[in-house]
């Protein structure tokens, strides 16, 4: 895949697969806007200081998982595959240890993670985009729908009133990205980019998962082809694998944040959100690894709760 000569000059260092992955997810997120353009509503009442109305060349990034949905949204799309039978359970089996390896271990090994990412995207292989496309559609409504924070949806309309584009930034697969966004009104979505070869996944990869700095370098991408200034951007996100991504812009928030980035946020006195209460604001969700090994987890909890239901 060619390079788009999009990125502007870094402040730090990325691997050529993270800025790869940022530009691959860039170009898809261009491409899924192109041909149907978001209209903000009318604003009513007074304009509130931020964001600043009528700002063309400011635009908001969300991140998805436990900022803008309860949970990760590869938990959820695992549970849908593995109840539509897209894998049998000797495949679960291992990608559940797989999964469980990272979780205990802590680290990641590029080795082993290269190895959960093959395994996971051989899920997949041999399907047709349209068919996960369409079978996104399915799991929104059966699992996601219901988990959207109300209060971050109010701040990412509150940038769609204001006639700013806003996207989401996930390392979930790109075609269930662009459904969510599309459900919640949002411009578009940046995430994992799946090769495929006219229209077939071929279980590769385009770089690696959009996560840490691939967000980072999608969201540089995007402004770059967008016409954006990034100082008069927001970004918002619950992780500190974020921050490379929430310090490329001049209005970064923490949404729900987990311990570190809450201890970074407040050194740099960056703005904070928390719409969680009592002990599930330190404990909602499911970690999500990087890349599509997560599909592991989600899958093997979402077969222990039909059991426990039968």
């Amino acid at each position: 895949m060619a390079a788009l000569g999009w990125l502007t000059p870094r402040r730090r260092s990325a691997t050529a697969r993270s800025v790869l992955a940022g530009e691959a997810s860039a170009e898809a997120a261009r491409k899924s806007t192109q041909e149907e353009q978001h209209k903000a509503p009318e604003e009513e009442g007074a304009e509130p200081q931020f964001p600043v109305h009528g700002d063309a060349l400011a635009a908001a990034f969300f991140d998805l998982d436990n900022t803008v949905m309860q949970g990760a949204a590869l938990f959820h799309f695992g549970r849908g595959l593995y109840k539509r039978k897209f894998f049998e359970t000797r495949d679960l089996v291992r990608f559940a240890w797989q999964q469980a390896w990272f979780r205990m271990a802590g680290i990641e090994d590029p080795e082993h993670m290269q190895d959960a990412r093959d395994s996971a995207l051989s899920i997949v292989k041999g399907h047709r985009v349209a068919e996960l496309q369409s079978i996104g559609e399915e799991i929104y409504d059966e699992y996601m729908a219901e988990r959207i924070w109300p209060g971050t949806r109010a701040l990412a309309q509150a940038h769609l009133d204001a006639g700013q584009k806003v996207w989401l930034v996930t390392a979930a697969p790109v075609e269930i990205a662009q459904v969510i966004a599309r459900r919640l009104g949002l411009t578009g979505a940046l995430g994992t980019v799946a090769e495929s070869v006219d229209g077939v996944y071929t279980g590769r990869l385009v770089g690696e998962p959009l996560h840490g700095p691939a967000k980072a370098e999608a969201v540089r991408a995007l402004a770059a082809a967008e016409g954006l200034d990034l100082s008069r951007c927001a970004a918002y996100s619950d992780s500190h694998n974020d921050i490379p991504m929430l310090s490329l812009v001049g209005h970064p928030y923490a949404i729900n944040p987990d311990s570190k980035l809450r201890k970074h946020a407040a050194s740099l006195d960056w703005r904070l959100r928390d719409y969680r209460t009592g002990r599930k604001a330190a404990k909602v969700g499911i970690p999500a690894a990087a890349g599509v090994g997560a599909v592991a987890g989600g899958t093997a909890a979402a077969i222990a709760l039909h059991r426990r239901r039968r």
